[in-house]
């Protein structure tokens, strides 16, 4: 992996208070994979106890109903994470809840910055501006208008 051309790698850590868990969103993952438009590097599931510990679940129907068969991401796991990114996500992470952590490549942008980087560019610095922030600029911007 290390010589092969790469996108640029983002991480999501995406929490499921109380532990609720639907299961929603894993088939548009999977359809991101199949269409190329990103590749699962690590995807990790963790809960964190009441206590503020956290600790690692296994892939598996993590609400036990049968319905949520989470093992077709078993094996993504390509060793970038580990025990202290744990720790840094317990801080975002609120007691009794669970969460996943995932760290993929945007292999939709792998040709741009390929090109970039021939042309002796480098990508320095990327993010995610939360929904939240975007919806309460939004208002605001369309308050001021106004």
């Amino acid at each position: 992996m290390a010589d092969e051309a790469m996108g640029p790698v983002s991480y999501l850590i995406v929490e499921f208070p109380g532990n609720k868990m639907t299961g929603e969103g894993l088939p548009v993952l999977v359809d991101l994979v199949d269409r190329g438009v990103i590749r699962i590097l690590d995807l990790m599931f963790v809960t964190r106890e009441t206590d503020g510990s956290i600790e690692a679940i296994e892939l598996r129907d993590l609400d036990g109903d049968g319905d949520l068969d989470l093992t077709i991401f078993e094996g993504a796991s390509s060793g970038l994470l580990d025990q202290s990114d744990l720790t840094d996500a317990s801080s975002v992470i609120e007691p009794g809840s669970s969460a996943a952590i995932l760290i993929f490549e945007n292999r939709w942008a792998t040709e741009f910055t390929q090109a970039l980087r021939r042309g002796g560019a480098g990508l320095v610095a990327a993010g995610y501006i939360p929904h939240d922030d975007i919806v309460m600029s939004l208002e605001q911007t369309e308050t001021a208008a106004r």
